[in-house]
Protein backbone atom coordinates (compact mmCIF):
# COMPACT_ATOMS: atom_id res chain seq x y z
CA UNK A 1 0.00 0.00 0.00
CA UNK A 2 1.56 4.05 -0.79
CA UNK A 3 2.05 6.42 1.90
CA UNK A 4 -0.85 8.58 2.75
CA UNK A 5 0.30 11.74 2.50
CA UNK A 6 -0.49 13.96 5.62
CA UNK A 7 -1.36 17.38 5.88
CA UNK A 8 -2.24 19.97 8.79
CA UNK A 9 -4.68 22.27 8.02
CA UNK A 10 -4.04 26.26 8.39
CA UNK A 11 -6.68 28.92 9.50
CA UNK A 12 -7.02 31.85 7.02
CA UNK A 13 -4.52 33.55 9.32
CA UNK A 14 -1.71 30.96 8.74
CA UNK A 15 -1.74 29.16 11.72
CA UNK A 16 -2.03 25.46 11.61
CA UNK A 17 -3.29 24.36 15.07
CA UNK A 18 -2.32 21.10 15.15
CA UNK A 19 1.14 21.99 14.51
CA UNK A 20 1.44 24.95 17.45
CA UNK A 21 -0.49 22.21 19.99
CA UNK A 22 2.06 19.70 19.05
CA UNK A 23 4.90 21.84 19.49
CA UNK A 24 3.55 22.82 23.23
CA UNK A 25 3.00 18.77 23.75
CA UNK A 26 6.58 18.52 22.90
CA UNK A 27 7.60 21.37 25.54
CA UNK A 28 5.41 19.56 28.25
CA UNK A 29 5.02 16.08 27.84
CA UNK A 30 7.35 14.12 25.29
CA UNK A 31 5.65 10.77 26.29
CA UNK A 32 2.29 12.38 25.60
CA UNK A 33 4.23 14.27 22.00
CA UNK A 34 5.80 10.61 21.04
CA UNK A 35 2.67 8.73 21.20
CA UNK A 36 0.89 11.30 19.34
CA UNK A 37 3.04 11.27 16.46
CA UNK A 38 3.42 7.43 16.36
CA UNK A 39 -0.14 8.08 15.21
CA UNK A 40 0.21 10.27 12.75
CA UNK A 41 2.71 8.24 11.19
CA UNK A 42 0.86 5.10 11.12
CA UNK A 43 -1.88 6.97 9.47
CA UNK A 44 0.73 7.83 6.94
CA UNK A 45 1.20 4.55 6.33
CA UNK A 46 -2.19 2.87 6.91
CA UNK A 47 -4.20 5.09 5.56
CA UNK A 48 -7.94 4.35 5.23
CA UNK A 49 -6.87 0.90 6.97
CA UNK A 50 -5.96 2.20 10.14
CA UNK A 51 -9.02 1.12 12.61
CA UNK A 52 -9.12 0.91 16.30
CA UNK A 53 -8.05 0.84 18.70
CA UNK A 54 -5.49 3.70 16.38
CA UNK A 55 -8.33 5.59 15.02
CA UNK A 56 -12.21 5.51 14.61
CA UNK A 57 -14.93 7.08 12.23
CA UNK A 58 -17.06 10.11 14.24
CA UNK A 59 -19.42 11.28 11.40
CA UNK A 60 -19.64 13.56 8.19
CA UNK A 61 -16.31 12.32 6.92
CA UNK A 62 -14.28 13.06 10.06
CA UNK A 63 -12.05 10.74 11.79
CA UNK A 64 -10.26 10.89 15.19
CA UNK A 65 -6.43 9.34 16.04
CA UNK A 66 -6.01 8.07 19.33
CA UNK A 67 -3.75 7.81 21.57
CA UNK A 68 -3.55 7.50 25.30
CA UNK A 69 -0.73 8.82 27.77
CA UNK A 70 -1.40 8.30 31.30
CA UNK A 71 -5.18 9.02 32.37
CA UNK A 72 -5.34 11.69 29.12
CA UNK A 73 -7.15 10.42 25.95
CA UNK A 74 -5.47 12.72 23.00
CA UNK A 75 -7.81 12.55 19.85
CA UNK A 76 -6.50 14.38 16.36
CA UNK A 77 -9.71 14.76 14.26
CA UNK A 78 -8.52 14.35 10.23
CA UNK A 79 -10.12 13.61 7.13
CA UNK A 80 -9.81 11.79 4.00
CA UNK A 81 -8.96 14.54 0.99
CA UNK A 82 -8.35 11.21 -2.44
CA UNK A 83 -5.55 9.24 -0.84
CA UNK A 84 -4.41 12.63 1.39
CA UNK A 85 -5.22 13.48 5.21
CA UNK A 86 -5.64 16.61 6.33
CA UNK A 87 -5.26 16.59 10.31
CA UNK A 88 -8.10 19.38 11.06
CA UNK A 89 -7.90 19.45 15.17
CA UNK A 90 -6.74 17.65 18.34
CA UNK A 91 -8.27 17.62 21.79
CA UNK A 92 -7.54 16.09 25.26
CA UNK A 93 -10.07 13.92 27.21
CA UNK A 94 -10.69 12.43 30.36
CA UNK A 95 -13.74 10.90 28.90
CA UNK A 96 -13.82 8.87 25.97
CA UNK A 97 -15.88 10.83 23.93
CA UNK A 98 -14.81 13.98 21.93
CA UNK A 99 -16.86 17.66 23.39
CA UNK A 100 -19.56 18.35 20.43
CA UNK A 101 -18.17 21.93 19.63
CA UNK A 102 -14.60 20.47 18.97
CA UNK A 103 -16.09 18.12 16.26
CA UNK A 104 -18.12 21.23 14.69
CA UNK A 105 -15.02 22.95 14.96
CA UNK A 106 -13.01 20.34 12.65
CA UNK A 107 -16.48 20.38 10.32
CA UNK A 108 -16.02 23.57 9.80
CA UNK A 109 -12.60 23.12 9.31
CA UNK A 110 -12.97 20.25 6.75
CA UNK A 111 -15.36 22.44 4.77
CA UNK A 112 -12.91 25.08 4.48
CA UNK A 113 -10.23 22.94 3.40
CA UNK A 114 -12.32 20.96 0.45
CA UNK A 115 -13.52 24.76 -0.74
CA UNK A 116 -9.95 25.62 -0.94
CA UNK A 117 -7.12 22.97 -0.20
CA UNK A 118 -4.27 25.03 -1.39
CA UNK A 119 -5.11 28.10 1.12
CA UNK A 120 -5.90 25.67 4.15
CA UNK A 121 -2.74 23.41 3.73
CA UNK A 122 -0.03 23.98 6.02
CA UNK A 123 3.83 24.49 4.82
CA UNK A 124 6.29 24.44 7.09
CA UNK A 125 9.46 26.69 7.16
CA UNK A 126 12.47 25.75 7.09
CA UNK A 127 13.45 26.72 10.49
CA UNK A 128 10.67 25.42 12.25
CA UNK A 129 12.63 22.50 13.57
Amino acid sequence: MPQTEVFFYQDDDGRAPVVEWLKTLRREDRKAYAKCVARIRRLAEAGHELRRPEADHLRDGLYELRARHGRVNYRILYFFHGQQVALLAHGLTKEGEIPPGDIERAKRRKDAFEHDPERHTYEEEANDG
